[in-house]
């Protein structure tokens, strides 16, 4: 007869000082009558590792968003005590504005300006039959104008946590047309998903890509999870040893609703 036993090896994870996880990317959905806006700017605070819960930053924080063009102040609060602080007022971001965004929590001052970046929109996008290995991939077929007069930074939202980047370095100027492929298990038939096309800087995607390739397409979101220090373009002015996690950027958006359905 053998007897096995085991022994219960306990591994110490190293704990972390808490850091600021600030989400303030604005998106401005030029496509609707009358244009709207998601203007919210999300508080959070960084975890060890393995936890499950990221604790929110309520009522604590003071958020104040700068016009720096035409010297106005916008006051965020977060009225649900939820950590998502909005606009006391109705608030646009507008071209050609250069926007300052303002946190104040625990004595620090964080800091961070950026302005809107527009985008061209769709040209057309409709589910298409074609499929990849498994025969069980649903196709998305996206085509858009690229505008000629400058370098372009695109990022498609297909819902379900689904990004893709896209730079125009070989098509710029011109008519781009690409697929999209749900996996079988990451969408239900029939479905409605909400495609959107946001214009991003070369710095923003730039940060998105490596942020993405950290925490996986479908962890919760792009700010859901932290797994490392990926700083941001925002800076605390007060101690610049005690940064920030997160991010500062306002799109123009471009919304598709699309019907998607089982094919013959």
């Amino acid at each position: 007869m053998f007897f096995g036993c085991e022994e219960v090896i306990e591994i110490e994870v190293p704990s972390s000082e808490p850091k600021l996880i600030i989400d303030a990317i604005f998106e401005v959905y030029h496509n609707q009558t009358p244009v709207t806006a998601n203007t919210v700017v999300k508080l959070r605070e960084s975890t060890d590792y393995y936890d499950e819960e990221i604790p929110v930053i309520t009522n604590a924080a003071t958020v104040l968003l700068k016009d720096l063009t035409n010297d106005i102040d916008i006051i965020f609060e977060d009225n649900n005590s939820d950590g998502n602080f909005v606009p006391i007022t109705q608030f646009i971001p507008i071209e050609n504005v250069d926007y300052e965004l303002n946190i104040f929590y625990n004595e620090d001052h964080y800091k961070s300006q950026s302005k809107l970046i527009t985008t061209t929109g769709f040209s057309e996008v409709y589910q298409g039959e074609n499929t990849l290995f498994t025969g069980e991939e649903i196709e998305v077929n996206v085509s858009f104008v690229d505008d000629i007069n400058s370098e372009n930074y695109y990022l498609f939202d297909f819902s379900n946590d689904l990004f893709v980047p896209i730079e125009d370095r070989f098509f710029n100027g011109s008519t781009y047309n690409f697929s999209f492929f749900y996996q079988q298990d990451e969408i239900e038939l029939p479905s409605e998903v909400i495609i959107k096309m946001s214009g991003v800087t070369k710095e923003y995607l730039t940060y998105f890509n490596v942020l993405i390739s950290q925490s996986g397409q479908q962890a919760g979101g792009p700010f859901e999870t932290i797994p490392s220090s990926l700083l941001g373009n925002i800076v605390n002015t007060t101690n610049n040893e005690n940064f920030p996690l997160g991010y500062f950027h306002i799109s123009e958006t471009d919304t598709y609703n699309l019907s998607l359905i089982e094919l013959d």
